[in-house]
């Protein structure tokens, strides 16, 4: 048994994955923390039991695998080992000053942009979008094709793809890391949860205000029917576009005139596709061919609106898709990326096709 500080970004998971121990001999060891969903305070002590020797608990075979959960330091070290084929920049910031990244990749003349992790507790999309993206620059300089897609060909010659996988960083460190004490804005935060101390239901960004229902596409309407001060959840601003995380999404959006976006949230395994029948003739056959991919189910619209994928179709009459890829309470479990892995990926293979 050995003594360890916890760190800022530490959560169980990542401590058990680590040190190759299971979270259940952590909590087993530590009488201070109530389950294994327990928050960590940073600074404070765990003792860790001794790792397993006979087998590994936690396999690192797998590249791909989601082993704990995957945020803003996770993904600032992946950036880190992306290829020199894939462009990156800071588009803008979020409330609390971390950076939202977009990555792109590919010569081709249509455009098409994945976005994810809109909300705090659906940070498994940020995992999916970046492995995909790193899977796909290694098959590009490794010559391979991927479910029979040719993807050195399709990225040179048919489409280029931009990746935003990490909309709102802040509302995903809550989810996984909860508040800590000496936080800048604890008392702000923690009124908005109505003083309590779980965060696992968190999908708005570190003002309370819901990114995803932000846009000015029926924003009025969702307004009406939504929290009016900030929240959790569905709280849309006071206004569109006043929060930083999606003004940067605007502007990026103006500026590239995407012809395609699919923005992935994780809740039903469906493919919404119109908004206000102002969505052009063929998106309806795209979204049945996501279907088909996917076996999720394809539906024309949500009783919503103020979403990124409603101002897109309304802004440009071009096709755009909510890609909900989970089945469960949100924040998913880990577990579920596999699932999640299995079932997104020939969706995603599905829209290189469409250059």
């Amino acid at each position: 048994m050995r003594k360890y500080v916890i760190q800022p970004g530490d959560t169980l998971s990542k401590i058990a994955y680590r040190n190759n121990v299971r979270i259940d001999d952590i909590v087993r060891n530590n009488h201070h923390l109530p389950s294994k969903d327990s928050y960590l305070s940073i600074g404070d002590f765990l003792s860790i039991p001794e790792p397993h020797t006979t087998k590994q608990i936690h396999s690192k075979e797998n590249h791909i695998a989601c082993h704990n959960e995957y945020g803003w330091r996770e993904l600032e070290d992946d950036r880190e080992r992306l290829g020199v084929s894939i462009y990156q920049k800071k588009i803008g910031w979020s409330r609390l000053g971390k950076p939202i990244w977009l990555f792109r990749v590919g010569k081709g003349k249509k455009r098409i942009c994945y976005s994810g992790t809109w909300h705090g507790n659906e940070w498994l999309n940020t995992w999916l979008l970046m492995k995909f993206l790193m899977e796909i620059e290694r098959k590009y300089r490794n010559h391979e094709s991927w479910h029979h897609v040719n993807i050195r060909a399709v990225l040179d010659e048919e489409v280029t793809l931009y990746f935003l996988p990490l909309v709102n960083p802040d509302g995903a460190e809550l989810v996984q890391e909860g508040l800590q004490r000496t936080h800048s804005f604890f008392d702000e935060i923690h009124t908005i949860n109505e003083g309590f101390h779980c965060y696992k239901h968190w999908s708005a960004n570190a003002a309370g205000v819901d990114l995803n229902h932000q846009w000015p596409a029926g924003w009025k309407r969702e307004s009406d029917t939504s929290p009016q001060r900030p929240f959790p959840r569905h709280y849309g601003g006071e206004a569109p576009l006043t929060e930083p995380e999606t003004r940067a999404v605007y502007q990026l959006t103006m500026e590239e005139e995407f012809d395609i976006v699919l923005a992935f949230h994780s809740q039903g395994e469906e493919i919404y596709w119109g908004y206000q029948h102002l969505e052009p003739p063929e998106s309806r056959a795209m979204a049945e061919k996501l279907a088909k991919a996917s076996s999720f189910r394809a539906v024309q619209t949500a009783d919503s609106s103020a979403g990124y994928k409603d101002w897109f179709i309304k802004e440009f009459r071009r096709p755009g898709f909510t890609i909900e890829t989970g089945v469960g309470q949100n924040p998913l479990s880990i577990t579920s990326a596999a699932r999640i892995w299995i079932t997104t990926v020939p969706l995603l293979l599905e829209t290189l096709t469409w250059g």
